[in-house]
């Protein structure tokens, strides 16, 4: 495995599953989609199919709804308000899906949640065959189950569908010591294994997501995607980024 300072590299990786939050996808003023951000991801994508990365897409809901937070209001139970969070994540992966295909690049969504009269519903082998053929695939619908989150169906899709790593993008490049915006001295890590990662107690995903990265040996990498930086950026190691690897 080739190394460039701590972050990948072409040599390192192939095929990538992209995790996006919903919340990256609003609008300035508050509104839950905003068409320049998916236009701008849509071409950011395609750059990095035309480096040569094979790229699978999992997006939050948050935008839309969030389920754990509707069931913490107490007013609906955590079953219902999760599901309704999946279909939050099959409309914003519809958008991207349309900005993909906008911007030169075959791509389909798949969905956890059956509902065919929308798109295909996710099953491994199509799923592999559209990666193999070039295409980018949306992987929609979580897990199709209540109580896991967008950051643990990231994780099982890319172990299924035996991507090289996940490329979590958040609002920081990459994983600190400590929370940056609080703490100046905060120190951000080129490169974690996952067992310092634990032993640091580092919050680079949810606690299932990592436990299942961890047992698949799947690489993370994290790092911001708003300007300057971009997917290909990122996986090209050409922006500050931390990896966790086995």
């Amino acid at each position: 495995m080739i190394v460039k300072e701590g972050r990948p590299t072409v040599a390192q990786f192939r095929r990538i599953l992209v995790k996006l939050s919903g919340e990256a996808l609003m609008a300035p003023d508050g509104y839950w989609l905003d068409s320049e951000v998916l236009s701008r991801l849509a071409r950011d994508l395609a750059r990095a199919t035309k480096a040569g990365f094979e790229i699978a897409v999992v997006i939050g809901g948050g935008n839309i709804i969030r389920g754990a937070r509707m069931s913490a209001a107490g007013w609906i139970d955590r079953p219902t308000a999760d599901s309704m969070g999946m279909l939050g994540t099959v409309m914003n992966s519809l958008a991207i899906e349309t900005a993909l295909n906008a911007a030169g690049v075959p791509a389909r969504t798949m969905s956890a949640v059956s509902m065919p009269t929308i798109c295909e519903t996710y099953a491994r082998q199509p799923a592999l065959h559209h990666l193999d053929k070039g295409q980018v695939i949306v992987l929609a619908g979580g897990t199709g189950n209540p109580f896991f989150t967008t950051d643990t169906s990231a994780v099982l899709r890319a172990a299924e569908l035996r991507c090289d790593a996940v490329l979590k993008a958040t609002q920081v490049d990459g994983v600190y010591s400590a929370d940056p915006k609080k703490d100046p001295s905060a120190l951000r890590f080129d490169r974690l294994t996952h067992d310092e990662a634990i032993a640091k107690d580092l919050k680079v995903m949810d606690t299932a997501a990592f436990a299942l990265a961890r047992e698949s040996r799947l690489s993370i990498i994290v790092g911001s995607v708003h300007a300057p930086s971009s997917v290909t950026d990122l996986l090209l190691g050409n922006v500050p980024s931390t990896i966790v690897v086995p």
